[in-house]
Parts: structure tokens; C-alpha cells; sequence
């Protein structure tokens, strides 16, 4: 029986590593996967799943209007789908996590969806929001701050390294522009900062 899985961290936890490796099993067994990701996180190029070590791999792309259920049936009918991978699962919305409960209850092909649990001010994404709640499994993946602690949340820089409290909930970067941290280091940068 299917089941809808969700892979959660802060960045840096290997996330991407992680989706990578479990999609080339698959493969390595003969079977059929196909791997998602956000449209407009083109870091490593349109189309590509990439991890800090290196691994990469296609992946078709979806946005906030993208039908995931109407997509994966059309591909499973053209050839039968053993699993499905999301990356950057933080940007679906909840209709779309909807529609891969539907994928895996109607489909019964499992879903490995891998996001950040939260943004640069500790709220959840959408896409976490949902999955946290409605996944069959849930599974954290850690990482660690610069003291040492599990690192759970992340912490936007700007410019000059310094913490940004406001701002627009995503805006894609990598290490230039987010950090790790505990919670500890978090409050003292985000929260207190802003009185939260």
C-alpha cells in the first residue's frame, strides 16, 4: 500500500542528497520514478534536482496552478510509476497536497516529498504546513548550527551577513543567503529582534 512520505529539515541537512539517492534505488532496480521540483528555483539550472555534494538529476517542474494528480496519472498511464519524488515540497500549496494524497490513495504509487519545515521567521511554508499534518509518515533530517546544537531553523542574511526579520516569505539562495540554526541562536537573531 502506498503511502505519502515527507523528508523535513532546515537547509543544509542533505535533503536533496537524500531525495537523489533514494530515486537512484529505484532506478538501479529497474524500476520508474519520476522527481518534481519548484519552477522558479532555477539555482542549478530549469529542470534540475541538485545537491551540495554534487548528485544531480532532471526533474519535471511544477508551479502553484499545476494539477500534480492530472500530470503523474497522464505519465502513469504512458508507463506505470513505481514512486514519485518532490523536491522544494515547502512551495506546494495545499491543494496540491491534496493532490498527491490522491496520487497515492487512487494511484497507489507512493510519494516522497522533501522540504523545510519552516522559513527565515519560523512560520511554516504551505507545503510543510500540510504535509506535516496530512503525510503518512514524517521524518527529520538534521543537520547543525554553528555551536553545535540541531540546527531547525534557517535564518535569511543580507548583504553584509546580517539577519533580515522581514521580508517576503521565499526568496530562493543558498549559503550567501541563509544559515542553519538552533533554536537558541534563531530567537536571539529573529525573534528578539523583532520582539516576537
Amino acid at each position: 500500500m502506498a503511502q505519502l512520505y515527507f523528508y523535513y529539515s532546515a537547509m543544509n541537512a542533505g535533503k536533496s542528497t537524500s531525495l537523489l539517492q533514494s530515486a537512484y534505488n529505484y532506478r538501479e532496480r529497474g524500476m520508474h520514478s519520476l522527481i518534481y521540483t519548484a519552477a522558479f528555483d532555477d539555482r542549478y539550472g530549469v529542470g534540475k534536482v541538485t545537491s551540495r555534494i554534487g548528485l544531480q538529476a532532471d526533474a519535471k517542474l511544477y508551479s502553484n496552478d499545476d494539477d500534480l494528480y492530472e500530470a503523474i496519472k497522464q505519465d502513469n498511464e504512458d508507463k506505470r510509476l513505481d514512486c514519485i519524488f518532490i523536491d522544494e515540497a515547502q512551495f506546494l500549496t495545499q491543494v496540491q497536497v491534496r493532490q498527491l494524497i490522491e496520487v497515492v490513495d487512487e494511484l497507489d504509487i507512493p510519494v516522497l516529498a522533501y522540504g523545510l519545515r519552516t522559513d527565515f521567521l519560523g512560520g511554516t511554508f504551505e507545503g510543510s504546513h500540510y504535509l506535516l499534518a496530512w503525510a503518512d509518515k514524517l521524518f527529520e533530517l538534521k543537520t547543525v548550527c554553528h555551536c553545535g546544537r540541531k540546527a531547525n531553523f534557517v535564518v535569511r542574511l543580507d548583504e553584509e551577513g546580517n539577519a533580515v526579520t522581514d521580508g517576503a516569505q521565499v526568496q530562493i539562495g543558498g549559503n550567501d543567503r541563509y544559515e542553519s540554526m538552533c533554536r537558541k541562536h534563531f530567537k536571539e537573531l529573529v525573534w528578539d529582534k523583532n520582539k516576537i
